[in-house]
């Protein structure tokens, strides 16, 4: 079964355009980490938040993901980080396409 880490924290930037550049090493990186299917990265600008919802294979890989990324958020000036992981219903994520 695979597990959505959701994850959402305050950021002064950079967003858009200037923030795909900025982090395009980053997502890189990202897809390198052990049992990660996808992100979605998520932002906005008005509230100053960022984030992304993340697909695992496994609650342990999340779990391990999110240890390591609040140590390396927390190196960025950002100590405070919001994270869920919930397990996927899958019979009704196919009925409304989701990409699992």
């Amino acid at each position: 079964m695979a597990y959505v880490l959701q994850v959402d924290f305050k950021m002064d930037g950079p967003f858009g355009n200037e923030m795909a550049e900025a982090f395009s090493d980053l997502a890189k990186s990202i897809t390198e980490e052990e049992g990660f299917i996808w992100k979605i990265w998520t932002e906005n600008q008005n509230e100053k938040e960022a984030g992304g919802i993340y697909l695992f294979k496994t609650k342990e890989t999340a779990e391990k993901y999110i240890e390591m990324h609040s140590k390396r958020l927390a190196g960025f000036g950002i100590p405070e980080v919001n994270a869920k992981i919930f397990a996927i219903n899958s019979k009704l994520s196919e009925m409304t396409n989701a990409p699992i």
